[in-house]
């Protein structure tokens, strides 16, 4: 139930983190224009923080923490994932034992047994 709920979250935040990334405008030519003297910084002129680029710093963080508590949930959990899994899981614990070649005393009686010259 808890896994279920943290994987719905985080392919909720996975949408709202590319939402935020492509609705923020690009820097264009900043770094080049460093090497030519048009600006003062060498990433350029940004100003505060507007609400964008806070709200992707915080859907980042949300991101981060739910697939580290997915990794771990999942690291305890015990699925079988694969075939070759489910396979081993619906084999046997022990593999059967080999028939044996000796003949048993219950198919051939010792006081039965038939005379080769009659």
């Amino acid at each position: 139930m808890l896994y279920t709920l943290i994987v719905i979250v985080h392919v909720l935040i996975c949408f709202l983190m590319i939402g935020a990334i492509l609705l923020q405008s690009g820097k264009g030519a900043e770094i080049g224009a460093a090497f030519g003297g048009s600006s003062q910084t060498v990433f350029g002129s940004r100003g505060p923080a507007n609400f964008l680029s806070k709200f992707t710093v915080i859907v980042a963080a949300v991101f981060m923490v739910t697939s580290l508590t997915l990794a771990i949930l999942a690291k305890q959990r015990n699925f079988s994932s694969t075939v070759i899994d489910l396979q081993q899981n619906s084999e046997p614990a022990a593999p059967p034992s080999a028939p044996s070649s000796q003949p048993s005393s219950e198919s051939h009686p010792s006081g039965d047994t038939p005379a080769a010259g009659h």
